[in-house]
């Protein structure tokens, strides 16, 4: 039993994903209660290397895309100290992972952006191309 897909014939992260500025002009909509805005990692429609993603390539891979920017923290978020004893998770610019399922996402002056509460956030990492956003793509992986 094969229990991941190998990527050596895949395109590196580089040259999927791009574009994660948030296109904005004024502010953001206020943020009540235990909310975070998140502007997922969004899929370049073209590589590095010349190669046109279809479009339906581009809707699967934002769609299964778990990794996004921190663009607002709600006025209440991390705010109870014992459900976050060490403090927040995250902040304004991070890069988090959140739950395939959870959020609410919506448009905003042509941003597609993603409302999660404080506690959906799953880790943050560094640089989201570090990750694999076309794992959940592949018909492998750990079962």
């Amino acid at each position: 039993m094969q229990l991941a897909t190998p990527m050596s014939k895949s395109i590196d992260n580089a040259e999927w994903t791009g574009g994660d500025e948030i296109l904005l002009e004024g502010k953001l909509p206020t943020l009540p209660g235990f909310n975070i805005m998140v502007k997922p990692v969004q899929v370049k429609k073209e590589t590095k290397g010349g190669i046109l993603l279809p479009d339906k390539t581009q809707a699967d891979v934002a769609y299964l895309t778990t990794v996004g920017k921190v663009v607002k923290v709600g006025e209440c978020a991390y705010k109870d100290e014992e459900k976050f004893p060490n403090g927040p998770w995250c902040k304004e610019g991070d890069y988090v992972c959140y739950g395939r399922t959870v959020g609410q996402k919506f448009m905003y002056r042509g941003n597609q952006l993603l409302l999660l509460f404080d506690d959906q956030i799953i880790m943050t990492v560094e640089d989201p191309q570090d990750l694999d956003l076309t794992f959940n793509l592949s018909s492998g992986g750990v079962n």
